[in-house]
């Protein structure tokens, strides 16, 4: 999907009217009070929350049973949902003059309706920068983060800003082992190489993946990686490797970390 700032092309005309109730100054946002307040102390106003959305049907594909190998076509099929659903969320905060999206979250949910069918939710807070410093990616985009406000905060205060969630997925089949195999290994403790080599493979295609996403963003370096492994109902030789985090650039050359301080809580 194109990105465009002023698209509002598939927006139900509820989320327009809701957008612009938050333009007179109601604020919405799915922060912690904790969040909420860190967000406002570091020089930002939080506008609203904003949502991408995409329904996508998830595509077959043959593999042979005792190959280990990268499943293309879904691949792509996962990673074009994820980007859809992105694309409509920043186009949402543009639709608020917005410099970013903190707090991010990207959502899979399943429907009995649709075995083979996926919506694939973007959801964060569009923020603005109090005094209108430039916060907006390299290329235009609103910035996006997955850190919570305590990491937003504890960023910028060392002198650092996000550019932007970058990710990287590899769907994979992992070979079947032959009956022989099975029965050969049954009584040993051995290394299954095989299925060692398709996992490493695959997470480092997704690792690798979202590094270049991060490198076109012109970052320094990728915080907040997260790697997760799901299956999402193809059957347990068939795994989605997804890796995400949030690339940030520095503002400053001095990088000075606060002390951390003694909290002792009164709770019971």
């Amino acid at each position: 999907m194109t990105y465009d700032p002023n698209s509002t092309e598939g927006l139900p005309e509820d989320a327009k009217g809701r957008l612009q109730q938050i333009k007179k100054g109601f604020f919405t946002s799915d922060l912690s009070v904790n969040e909420f307040l860190l967000v406002k102390q570091a020089g930002f106003d939080p506008l609203g929350m904003v949502v991408g959305s995409s329904i996508f049907h998830i595509g077959f594909q043959a593999v042979r049973w005792k190959q280990s190998q990268e499943m293309e076509v879904l691949t792509q099929a996962m990673y074009s949902a994820r980007d859809l659903a992105m694309t409509r969320m920043e186009e949402e905060a543009d639709q608020l003059n917005a410099d970013g999206i903190v707090g991010v979250r990207l959502e899979i949910g399943r429907y009995e309706w649709g075995a083979d069918l996926a919506e694939f939710i973007a959801i964060g807070t569009a923020v603005r920068h109090r005094e209108g410093v430039l916060h907006r990616a390299p290329n235009g985009r609103p910035f996006t983060s997955d850190l919570s406000g305590q990491d937003f905060w504890t960023l910028l205060r060392a002198g650092y800003r996000p550019l932007g969630m970058v990710m990287g997925n590899c769907v994979y089949h992992v070979a079947h082992q032959s009956m022989r195999q099975s029965f050969g290994n049954a009584f040993q403790n051995v290394e299954m190489a095989n299925f060692t080599q398709a996992l490493y493979e695959a997470r480092e295609l997704a690792m690798s993946r979202m590094q270049h996403e991060g490198e076109l963003l012109q970052a320094e370096g990728i915080v907040g990686v997260q790697l997760n492994e799901k299956s999402h109902g193809w059957g347990a030789h068939v795994i989605e490797f997804f890796s995400v985090g949030t690339a940030v650039t520095p503002t400053s050359s001095d990088h000075t970390i606060e002390m951390p301080s003694m909290v002792m809580t009164m709770n019971r």
